[in-house]
């Protein structure tokens, strides 16, 4: 899953960037609104026609091969483009180059049979569906530690049934199908189950800090919810290897997106500053405030370094285990301490929703949580480091 599409010549990725940058400065920004922030239903409205903007203005997909109707761009390439449109926080879904469906429609490429691409993937490529991937349970089942699966699949007159509980589940409300993780016989294993398979059921969507996330963050109920052998992803009992191969694009994309999105926060506050007096001279002209948009900056440009530098080892098919939990790590505390200090440079105003600046605050806290705490990568990173020693 590492290797990705071929990197197209630095013209042709420079006149996408320049494309996306207008999409997002005259199209996606203007749809935002505090309004629909988590509103999932006004949310799937607005990312429906905003997908139809996308694809006339040819950025639709750019993670997808061509014959998927993609772009194909490398991950390198599709570095510089994330940020561009991680500058929106309706940017990434009106490409559906956006979490959950970015990696679920990855991890379907390599793993599904065709007829299970037709099924599933299909529709998720033309943004007629939705999925979810259902890992996370409720102590003390899987979190960070997915060995710590409780959700169970038997087999049962030829036919395999799901018992279990999910939690946190992102996009999970309104999605047509989960890739749903549970221990067999065999090991943990990854099943496709359609959202209408009797005992499957959406608890709630949990309210969470964060906003524009499509489909909410689900509680979801699997109660005797029988599939057969064709819902099975991949083999049977590689469930933990298939759910960190998607994990590590999974983190590698977040990054690409929340780069754009601190940028945007920064570039914000900078304006602000720029033309607010205080005490006799413009915020701008203070040390402090100089010393916050110094790091800032320093900040942004170290997380493009490192996320670049993990791309590039993707694109050659080399494995990423440990560049992308560094990345990771690295760039969701740097991008965090840049929407602090944007809201601290601003003050109220930055913690008002006249501005994008606190939204943006409040998605960036979760990331150190998200696809693995960074607790867990440090420990895991640690153990590697000190075991060659």
């Amino acid at each position: 899953m590492h290797a990705q599409q071929e990197n197209h010549d630095e013209q042709a990725v420079q006149d996408l960037c320049d494309r996306m940058r207008r999409f997002v400065d005259d199209i996606a920004i203007p749809a935002e609104s505090p309004a629909i922030a988590r509103d999932v239903t006004a949310l799937d409205r607005r990312v429906a026609e905003l997908r139809v903007r996308a694809r006339e203005a040819g950025l639709y997909a750019p993670q997808l091969p061509a014959e998927w109707g993609g772009l194909g761009l490398g991950w390198r390439a599709l570095a510089r483009l994330l940020e561009e449109a991680g500058r929106s926080f309706l940017g990434p879904a009106a490409l559906n180059c956006a979490a959950p469906d970015q990696p679920n429609m990855l991890t379907l490429l390599r793993l599904g049979d065709p007829t299970q691409q037709e099924r599933f993937l299909a529709p998720l490529v033309r943004g007629e569906q939705r999925a979810c991937f259902a890992m996370t349970e409720p102590a003390p089942g899987a979190g960070s530690d997915p060995s710590m699966l409780q959700t169970r699949a038997e087999r049962r007159a030829g036919r395999w049934v799901l018992n279990g509980h999910k939690q946190f589940i992102s996009g999970g409300v309104g999605a047509d199908f989960a890739l749903v993780l549970a221990r067999a016989e065999e090991g943990a294993t990854l099943f496709l189950v359609s959202a209408d398979t009797p005992g499957y059921r959406v608890v709630r969507d949990i309210g969470m800090v964060t906003g524009y996330q499509i489909g909410g963050h689900a509680e979801i109920a699997l109660t005797g919810c029988e599939v057969g052998d064709d819902a099975v992803l991949g083999e049977p009992g590689r469930g933990l290897e298939y759910a960190q191969l998607r994990l590590e694009p999974a983190r590698l994309s977040h990054c690409m997106r929340y780069i754009g999105r601190a940028r945007r926060a920064l570039e914000t506050a900078q304006a602000y500053v720029a033309r607010r007096d205080s005490f006799g001279s413009r915020l701008a002209d203070l040390q402090q405030i100089q010393a916050m948009v110094a790091d800032s900056h320093i900040d942004l440009h170290a997380s493009r370094l490192m996320t670049g530098d993990c791309a590039a080892r993707m694109d050659a098919g080399l494995s990423v285990k440990q560049h992308s939990a560094m990345t990771k790590v690295f760039v969701s505390e740097a991008v965090n301490r840049v929407a602090d200090r944007a809201v601290q440079m601003m003050g109220a105003s930055g913690l008002s929703e006249d501005t994008p600046v606190a939204m943006v605050w409040q998605e960036m806290r979760p990331f150190r949580i998200y696809d693995g705490a960074n607790e867990l990568h440090r420990a895991t990173l640690a153990r590697r480091l000190l075991a060659r020693a």
